[in-house]
C-alpha cells in the first residue's frame, strides 16, 4: 500500500491546486524547481479556509511574482500559495487607495497618478505585488512602504483575519515585524493631492533613473543584498573586486553590482553561490557581512 502525504489530504476548495508546479517561469530568475503544490485560492474566505481545514504539518509558502525570490532546484515541498488576479483590484477612495495584495506597485503608482494622488510615485520603480512589498517595507529612492501606510488586512497560518495598523506592522528597513504566517490580502495607503501631470512627471523621473542604473530588462532579482548601516551595498561589492564576477551562468551585473542576472542557462545553485562568494569577498575585504535580500527557498 502506497504511503498517504499530507498534500495528498488537501482540503476542497473553490481555487485550484496544481500538483508538481514548475515555479521557475513565475520568478524573475527563470530559474529553480517545482512546487509540490501550487493553490490558487479564489478570494479572501478561500484563503482562509483552507488554512483553517489543512493538514498538520503542511509547510505553507507565499509568492507574489517572484521579483525577489530564488527557488532552488529541489523545489518547494508543501503548498505553495499564489494569490491570483482577484487579489489585484485597485480603488481610490479619496485620498486613499485600497489595494489588493496581488496588485503590481507599478500599477498601483500609476493608479494613484491618474488620480492626482503624490507620495506613492516611488512604487513605480519597486518590482513585485504590494504583498510583498509590506512584507518587506519596500522602498527606493528614500521613501518606503511605512510611509504611505494606513492599514492592511491578513490572514495568518490558522485562518483567522486581522487588521494591522501601523503599530502592529513593526516597519524597519527592509522587513516588517508581522509574525511569518501571516499572509497579506489587501492594504490601504495615503496619498496627497496633487497635479496629475507633476505626480506622473515626477514618477517617469525615478523611472528614467532606474532605467538607467538597473538591468531592469535582464532575467534578475532586484537588489541581492540590503545595504548595511551606513555603508552602500553595491559600492562594497564592486571596491572588492566582484563586478562581472560569474558563476556558471549567473554573473554580478555590470550596471549595478547590487544585482545578480541570469546570463542565460544559470541555475538557482549558480545564482546563489555567486552571491555566496560576493559575501565571501566583502566579508574578506571589509569585515562586513552582507544580508541577503533576495529570498532563498527550498530543497538544494
Amino acid at each position: 500500500m502506497s504511503e498517504t502525504r499530507p498534500c495528498d489530504q488537501l482540503p476542497p476548495v473553490r481555487g485550484s491546486y496544481t500538483y508538481g508546479a514548475a515555479l521557475r517561469d513565475l520568478v524573475w530568475f527563470r530559474a529553480g524547481g517545482a512546487a509540490e503544490v501550487l493553490f490558487r485560492p479564489a478570494d479572501a474566505d478561500d484563503l482562509a479556509a483552507f488554512l483553517a481545514a489543512r493538514p498538520a504539518g503542511i509547510q505553507v509558502h507565499v509568492i507574489g511574482v517572484g521579483s525577489n525570490l530564488l527557488v532552488r532546484e529541489g523545489g518547494i515541498p508543501g503548498v505553495v500559495i499564489r494569490l491570483p488576479a482577484a487579489f489585484g483590484t485597485v480603488h481610490i477612495e479619496g485620498t486613499r487607495i485600497r489595494a489588493g495584495a496581488a496588485a503590481l506597485d507599478a500599477q498601483v503608482s500609476r493608479k494613484a497618478a491618474d488620480a492626482g494622488l503624490a507620495g506613492l510615485e516611488f512604487l513605480r520603480g519597486v518590482p513585485g505585488t504590494i504583498g510583498g512589498a509590506l512584507k518587506m517595507n519596500a522602498g527606493c529612492y528614500g521613501s518606503e512602504i511605512k510611509d504611505i501606510f494606513v492599514e492592511a488586512t491578513a490572514v495568518d497560518g490558522s485562518g483567522n483575519k486581522h487588521k494591522l495598523a501601523t503599530a502592529d506592522m513593526g516597519f524597519v528597513y527592509r522587513k516588517s515585524g508581522v509574525p511569518d504566517d501571516f499572509i497579506f490580502v489587501e492594504a490601504v495607503f495615503e496619498g496627497v493631492k496633487d497635479d496629475p501631470a507633476a505626480v506622473r512627471a515626477r514618477m517617469e523621473e525615478l523611472l528614467a533613473r532606474r532605467e538607467a542604473s538597473q538591468p531592469i530588462g535582464s532575467k534578475t532579482g532586484g537588489s541581492t543584498f540590503k545595504n548595511p548601516p551606513g555603508r552602500m551595498a553595491w559600492q562594497l561589492i564592486e571596491e572588492a573586486g566582484c563586478k562581472g564576477l560569474r558563476h556558471g551562468g549567473a554573473q554580478v551585473s555590470e550596471l549595478h553590482a547590487n544585482f545578480l542576472i541570469n546570463t542565460g542557462d544559470a541555475t538557482a545553485a549558480d545564482i546563489e553561490a555567486l552571491g555566496e562568494e560576493v559575501r565571501a569577498r566583502v566579508k574578506e575585504k571589509f569585515d562586513i557581512e552582507l544580508e541577503w535580500e533576495i529570498k532563498r527557498v527550498g530543497v538544494p
